[in-house]
């Protein structure tokens, strides 16, 4: 390559958007009416709160703003200071405002990385309006921010790239100056490869591209030579077509027949072929709530604990909880017996006639209710002894309707004998 492009700023820094008709994505917050163009346009603004994932332009917006309004752009990671180096800033903020009336632009990145009691520094000064602030986050702020700190700011969902999006920007740096100026270009099917490879993020994206450049040089770039310099094959898949619904069957299937080996390789297959982790765990979610059921009540959390971490850390990091969630529901012991006794009882609902609810069941909140029965022959459960209480919960039509069946497996042993005593108990206090 004869040492060209050595030397150089990463070429995600090189073409970092100067301004926001550069910015691709992020349409429903930057696009002509978008709510946070506005904001940043008038200028009316002092605290903002960005979340989303990795590589969607949190800090590139966070520059712009700081050029737009005029002031210093000083970027921190929480999890690389402590607050002395932030509260460092803060003063020097107000100390500016104080002397000039202008306000320096303190970015806080990671800003989920500091617990409470350190954002509370923040506070005072976002309250007295002493500094620009945007804090930047790629986990939920309603869970790791202080209620007071996010009644001070205006909060903005960033969202992954769409493939649309990265294709704009792949070929944005094939072409502009800043980027390769038109001396390298990608076959169709490296494109394509690229922009699944990203997985929604513009950095992951210039950097795999950038990796294989650097590798291979100018001219046309074939897809056996990306596979190389990243060190990843590109399988057989579409997002949109039928392998995509022949591997979540398979993966599906293997956790049902609980072969634990068979659906981690099912799992990986999908993965690394670039499939969507929140659709995968959202499968995960439905396994466990219709192949594994009561059998395990564990399982659902281990399933939606699985999704927030794909939602809170992103990926690569939570291949693991996937893959952790896909091995529990395919060791732990099977029901469908909720999944069936939930058709059965929609099923119900579709072909018979429904009745209003009975008057005993019905709340009587106001005196009118009450004069029309509501509430009358209600029996209160705690009341009793075995906390059952001898009363039909059922319309009248379905009376004595049992839905609910459970199996011998794991957990639902003992609900079927705890059922079982239930029922009795009714039965025999009705009698």
């Amino acid at each position: 390559m004869s040492g060209l492009w050595q030397g150089e700023s990463p070429l995600a820094e090189r073409l970092r958007p100067r301004d926001l008709d550069e910015v691709v994505g992020q349409r429903h917050l930057l696009g002509p009416n978008g709510p946070l163009r506005a904001l940043i346009e008038k200028g009316n603004f002092h605290a903002l709160i960005f979340w989303g994932p990795p590589g969607t332009g949190k800090t590139t917006v966070g520059k712009i703003i700081a050029q737009r309004v005029g002031a210093k752009f000083i970027w921190l990671s929480a999890s690389l200071v402590g607050t002395a180096e932030v509260k460092k800033a803060l003063e020097g903020s107000r100390e500016l405002w104080h002397q000039t009336g202008k306000r320096d632009l303190l970015f806080l990145d990671e800003i989920h990385r500091f617990n409470r009691a350190q954002q509370d520094v923040l506070l005072p000064y976002l309250e007295e309006g002493s500094v620009y602030f945007i804090g930047a986050t790629t986990e939920n702020p309603s869970f790791v921010l202080r209620s007071a700190l996010l009644s001070r700011a205006q909060l903005f969902v960033f969202e992954p790239l769409s493939e649309e999006d990265l294709r704009v920007l792949l070929r944005r740096a094939l072409a502009d100056e800043r980027g390769y100026g038109g001396r390298v270009s990608l076959a169709p099917e490296a494109e394509d490869f690229l922009v699944r490879y990203a997985d929604g993020d513009a950095r992951r994206l210039l950097s795999a591209l950038e990796t294989v450049v650097l590798a291979y040089g100018e001219g046309e770039i074939s897809l056996q030579a990306v596979e190389r310099a990243l060190a990843r094959k590109a399988p057989r898949y579409d997002r949109a077509g039928e392998e995509h619904y022949n591997l979540i069957s398979a993966l599906h299937k293997s956790i049902r027949n609980s072969d634990v080996d068979a659906a981690l390789y099912w799992l990986a297959r999908m993965l690394e072929s670039g499939e969507d982790p929140r659709y995968i765990a959202r499968r995960l979610i439905r396994i466990a709530t219709e192949d594994v059921g009561l059998a395990d009540p564990n399982a659902l959390r281990v399933a939606v604990a699985a999704a927030q971490a794909v939602e809170y850390v992103g990926m690569p990091e939570a291949d693991l909880a996937l893959a952790e969630a896909a091995a529990y529901l395919a060791l732990v012991p099977k029901s469908n017996a909720i999944y069936t006794a939930f058709e059965e009882a929609k099923a119900d609902v579709q072909r018979t006639v429904n009745e209003p609810v009975p008057l005993h069941l019905r709340n009587p909140v106001t005196k009118t209710m009450r004069a029309l029965g509501y509430g009358e022959g209600y029996r209160y459960a705690h009341d009793y002894v075995e906390g059952v209480a001898p009363m039909e919960s059922l319309p009248l039509s379905l009376s004595g309707k049992e839905y609910y069946h459970p199996k011998e497996a794991g957990w639902e042993k003992r609900i079927r004998e705890r059922l079982e005593e239930l029922r009795r108990i009714i039965r025999d206090e009705k009698n």
